[in-house]
């Protein structure tokens, strides 16, 4: 069974806060997306909704239970059973791939501060420089503190309609203009 640490919530995300999240993707780059927690495929479908192509979802999800359902529900996207912070291992044969975004549900507060940034800076890692990681959270300040890697905070959206409350941060790295 998984612990509360691991899933974080004591709801599902709501469709509202799903589809704000999914408002970041740019389904014409032709860069596949980057999902990490997906649990009950609510973030999934928003952006499936957003009109990104199944097997250009790739999805990282650490619950063994919420894998096993989400790979009945959403048979062509490629889910991925693993631990978003060790992406270097959990990614495989995708470790090279650039993302057009990243999506992560994964609730941050729960894990060391030193982690977090970690996670956000190996995640722009795989993003093209301006493309942004967008980070769902249940606390009143981003989970990942500014000035504390190389990258701009940016509060993208506060949604009420969620059970709690949730707020949604942008993570990016500035485009270098030439």
């Amino acid at each position: 069974m998984d612990g509360p640490r691991n899933i974080g919530a004591i709801m599902p995300t709501s469709s509202i806060a799903a589809r704000s999240m999914a408002s970041v993707v740019n389904p014409g780059s032709g860069l596949p997306v980057l999902e990490l927690g997906p649990g009950t495929g609510v973030i999934t479908r928003a952006i499936l909704a957003r009109g990104v192509a199944p097997v250009q979802l790739v999805s990282v999800e650490f619950s063994h239970q919420f894998y096993t359902r989400l790979k009945l529900d959403f048979p062509e996207v490629r889910f991925i059973h693993g631990n978003a912070f060790e992406l270097e291992t959990t990614l495989g044969a995708l470790n090279e791939q650039r993302f057009d975004c990243a999506i992560s549900g994964i609730p941050l507060l729960n894990f060391p501060v030193a982690d977090r940034v970690a996670l956000i800076e190996d995640l722009l890692d795989r993003l093209p420089c301006g493309r942004p990681v967008v980070q769902f959270s249940y606390g009143p300040a981003s989970p990942v503190p500014p000035r504390s890697g190389s990258f701009d905070v940016i509060r993208h959206d506060f949604v009420m309609r969620n059970v709690p409350p949730a707020r949604l941060w942008l993570y990016r790295r500035k485009a270098i203009i030439a």
